[in-house]
């Protein structure tokens, strides 16, 4: 990622703004969400989904690796792939059949245990908890300089 910025969620108000900044800048590409266990990862995606205009719950997909979404005629995947303990699991359960689907938005949580059965990533978020455990601190990386810009602006 050639380019990237940090921001400050200082609490859960901030959250819910970069989600809807995400929302409206982001369409489709490969998310990597990065960060420790309660980090915020899922809380994130949770309201980006919102923000695209699911209604209904955002559960996390521990178990069952991914969620698929359908929002406003758009697909959306959330993979979660920490409990993943090989990454051909993935190629097992047929995630080329959801990498095929043209201008999908993928959210990953946990990709370094994706290895190369998931494509690299468009977005990289990176969440780390801070000392006041209501604060995150995010560096969110891209190659698209326009795009950072847009979401440094909007933010």
């Amino acid at each position: 990622m050639q380019y990237s910025f940090q921001l400050n969620l200082n609490d859960e108000a901030d959250t819910q703004k970069l989600a809807a900044c995400l929302g409206q800048c982001i369409e489709k590409g490969v998310i990597y969400l990065i960060g420790d266990l309660g980090a915020g990862k899922t809380t994130l995606t949770r309201y980006w989904l919102q923000n695209l205009g699911h209604r209904g719950a955002v559960k996390s997909p521990t178990y069952t690796l991914v969620e698929p979404y359908k929002i406003n005629q758009q697909d959306v995947f959330h993979f979660d792939l920490y409990r993943l303990n090989d990454p051909y699991e993935l190629e097992l359960m047929g995630i080329r059949d959801y990498l095929d689907i043209a201008d999908a938005l993928f959210l990953f949580e946990w990709p370094s245990k994706g290895g190369d059965e998931i494509p690299e990533a468009d977005v990289i978020l990176n969440i780390e908890k801070s000392d006041d455990e209501s604060v995150r601190h995010v560096t969110i990386s891209a190659n698209d300089e326009a795009l950072l810009a847009k979401l440094k602006t909007q933010f």
